[in-house]
């Protein structure tokens, strides 16, 4: 499934509306950490078609960035009926965002 860039506009019904869980991931293009995770995050994206993944840039959104208490990037947030059911911060490797999502 293809990644979907999050925004004020569409989180209500790209994430809070969601039939399937969503992984979240809070990003910034000049974030080291975040862009080793990126790849790790779209390869979840492809291979899993029973979730939603949304990529959110704090620098273009941060209210929802700040709705989340988002203070460290990267963040990855699953999200399941519209309620934040885990958070993570820092770089994971594969298995451990997958074990977010478990």
């Amino acid at each position: 499934m293809a990644i979907i860039e999050i925004t004020a506009e569409n989180f209500e019904t790209e994430v809070k509306n969601s039939d399937k869980p969503v992984l979240l991931d809070f990003w910034a293009p000049w974030c080291g950490p975040c862009r080793m995770l990126s790849p790790i995050v779209d390869q979840i994206a492809e291979e899993r078609t029973d979730i939603k993944v949304g990529k959110i840039n704090v620098d273009e959104q941060g209210e929802l960035a700040k709705q989340f208490g988002v203070m460290s990037i990267p963040t990855l947030v699953v999200m399941v009926n519209g309620e934040i059911k885990t958070t993570s911060v820092g770089y994971k490797q594969k298995p451990a965002v997958l074990a977010l999502l478990d």
